[in-house]
């Protein structure tokens, strides 16, 4: 089912198609857009509220400014389906975050108006700064830099550290502020309460639409007069808003707050800014969700990827299932850390800004003093944690794999050269699905293996989960202790099982066989039990361990396999190299055994977006794949 676009989007496609329209037409485009929007995410899903907040943003940019030669940076991305739509992508936006699709995300490779590719939050100024400031040095004078971030976004470190450098760059970089109280859960934190002062003070507002006013109505009487003006500007912000020289005081030229909804004001403003030099931040004031009521009155958490929903009443679309289905991994871990942290007073939650993506807010809700969401601020999550950690608490940092690639410096230096026992629980390790590789978990084993005072883990299934994480709680001699898991269901509808204690470093053996081992570790072992039943119908008997930790590895286990078999599988959800695979490896070249391996898992390249299942079936460790190893290798001895 393909969305038809109306009268005027339908005639968009590209931004200089946008400029042909009258300023008065605007208004209906914006409808259109957002009507495509609201049509085509209803139909085939994404991410939702975020997009409709900034329409008329959107259009306003590409409306005054001359991209892709004027650079425009889009801050996470989930704000960038408009975008997407204005730039020449309209009739192909139906295959959004569908295998061999559109990203969710702005990617270079994808189109010339996708100026940087984004997927995590807080990297848009650093990122437009750096082209400003390489258009100064190749003499581009007359070229924009547009950043548009979010207020929660602007929770991110980095986000602060691009705003000092902006500040004394001299470039010509327009930040605009898009404020809608919200990132994907509820904001937190000092920065919230500012803004929402800015936003709310009566007089400041009055006497600053005056001032625009008059700045308009002198722009044509040279610079002078507009300096005057802005010093005028100035002492109204001093005066009245004794916080409002945050961005100021970073030698940021702070206009706003603005309404983000009127295009029409919209277009006059950036048409104006356009022409004022140097660093400057724009603050607008936006509704996440804006033109759909359902949206715009229901829970923002819920809209930010509602998945499929009825357009009409507002409904979302959920599966009915004949039985008891598996609970997802994040719920598991959700309510095991509330049954453990009900039996340790010394038990905390911590995350940056995922409550409900990693369901650390089931523990917000029943024991909201000892869980905390820090922001998106994953170095600060880590290292916060670490200070837990000193003062006998025992922290559960949840971050989401590729996420905590941001705040592998604090886990090395904090926490690890600390020897401070402080829980890590990974969640969407692997293949993320939809969101692509900037969400996907690829790297965390290879890049957590080397460090020492580390423990690693991945459990098989529910029971494992809650095991491990019991574990996890129980008195250790320092050592951090990393537990990933993956998106999605586990696979036990029954999971809540008495918890006790895995002994660190141990694996098991799933099932007896004589010609070849399989190895696995995590959630992906459950492949290799359906591939071992398939062959056992055929005669072939293979053994399968289920490794459960990668460091420390079960050396007995393993002396084992390597003294038994000559021919042996590695399965991972994670990247070949310095994975798990070559952990078994380094096991038999240190100890003189000798076999072939084969390794399967994720390859050294950048993999697209698409469902779990599709991505596993691409990289060749999806059942077929591990079956088709199985029998490649038996092959090889046959014909020897």
């Amino acid at each position: 089912m393909l969305i038809t676009p109306g009268k005027l989007l339908s005639q968009i496609n590209s931004p200089d198609d946008l400029k042909k329209l009258d300023k008065v037409q605007l208004v209906q485009l914006c409808e259109e857009l957002r009507q495509f929007i609201i049509d085509n995410v209803s139909v085939y899903g994404g991410h939702f509220g975020a997009s409709l907040g900034v329409v008329e943003l959107t259009v306003a940019l590409h409306y005054i400014f001359n991209t892709p030669y004027d650079q425009l940076v889009w801050d996470v991305g989930h704000q960038a389906y408009g975008h997407k739509i204005l730039t020449g992508r309209r009739d192909e936006f139906h295959t959004n975050r569908v295998y061999g699709g559109l990203s969710g995300f702005p990617k270079m490779k994808e189109s010339k108006y996708d100026a940087f590719g984004v997927g995590h939050s807080s990297t848009s100024v650093s990122a437009a700064l750096g082209m400003a400031v390489a258009s100064k040095y190749l003499n581009q004078n007359d070229r924009q830099h547009i950043a548009v971030i979010g207020d929660g976004a602007l929770t991110g470190g980095i986000a602060f550290e691009g705003l000092n450098h902006a500040g004394v760059s001299d470039t010509n970089i327009l930040i605009i502020l898009n404020d809608n109280c919200m990132s994907i859960d509820p904001n937190v934190g000092a920065l919230k309460d500012y803004l929402t002062d800015i936003t709310t003070s009566r007089t400041y507002n009055k006497l600053k639409d005056d001032v625009w006013k008059l700045l308009g109505k002198l722009s044509n009487f040279g610079k002078s007069a507009q300096e005057i003006v802005s010093k005028v500007e100035t002492g109204i912000k001093s005066t009245l808003l004794s916080q409002s020289n945050l961005f100021e005081s970073l030698n940021l030229r702070y206009f706003g707050p603005v309404d983000g909804h009127d295009i029409d004001h919209l277009v006059t403003i950036l048409g104006d800014l356009k022409n004022i030099k140097g660093p400057k931040i724009l603050h607008c004031v936006t509704v996440k969700g804006k033109g759909y009521g359902p949206a715009e009155k229901g829970n923002a958490t819920t809209w930010h990827a509602p998945g499929t929903f009825d357009k009409i009443t507002g409904e979302i679309f959920k599966k009915v299932y004949e039985k008891p289905q598996p609970p997802k991994y994040q719920d598991v871990f959700g309510h095991t850390l509330v049954e453990l942290a009900k039996a340790n007073e010394k038990i905390v939650g911590i995350t940056p800004a995922m409550p409900s993506g990693s369901s650390m807010n089931i523990m917000m809700k029943e024991m909201p003093d000892r869980a905390f969401d820090v922001g998106i601020a994953e170095q600060h999550a880590v290292t916060f944690s670490a200070g837990l950690a000193t003062q006998g608490l025992i922290p559960f940092c949840n971050i989401y794999s590729s996420f905590m690639q941001r705040a592998y410096d604090q886990v090395v230096h904090d926490v690890c050269i600390q020897n401070l026992p402080v829980n890590f629980c990974l969640d969407r390790a692997g293949f993320a699905g939809a969101d692509g590789p900037t969400h996907h978990g690829a790297y965390d084993v290879a890049f957590f293996r080397c460090v020492p005072n580390m423990i690693i883990a991945s459990p098989m299934n529910e029971s494992e989960l809650r095991n491990l994480m019991y574990t996890a709680q129980l008195p250790r001699n320092g050592k951090a202790f990393t537990i990933r898991y993956p998106r999605g269901q586990g696979v036990m509808p029954e999971w809540r099982t008495p918890m006790e204690e895995i002994k660190v470093g141990s694996g098991r053996k799933i099932k007896e066989g004589e010609d070849v081992a399989i190895l696995t570790i995590g959630h992906i072992g459950n492949y290799a039990v359906e591939v071992c039943e398939r062959l056992e119908k055929r005669g072939i008997e293979i053994a399968h361990y289920d490794m459960r930790f990668v460091k420390p590895i079960d050396e007995e286990l393993l002396h084992e396999v390597f003294s038994k078999f000559s021919k042996v599988i590695t399965v991972e959800d994670g990247c070949i190299q310095g994975g798990f695979g070559s952990a078994v490896l380094e096991f038999m070249a240190d100890n003189n055994y000798h076999a072939e391996i084969k390794r399967l898992g994720i390859p050294d390249r950048i993999v697209e977006h698409g469902e779990q299942i599709e991505l596993h079936r691409e990289c060749g460790f999806d059942p077929d794949g591990i079956e088709k190893a199985v029998i490649q290798m038996l092959e090889t001895v046959n014909t020897i």
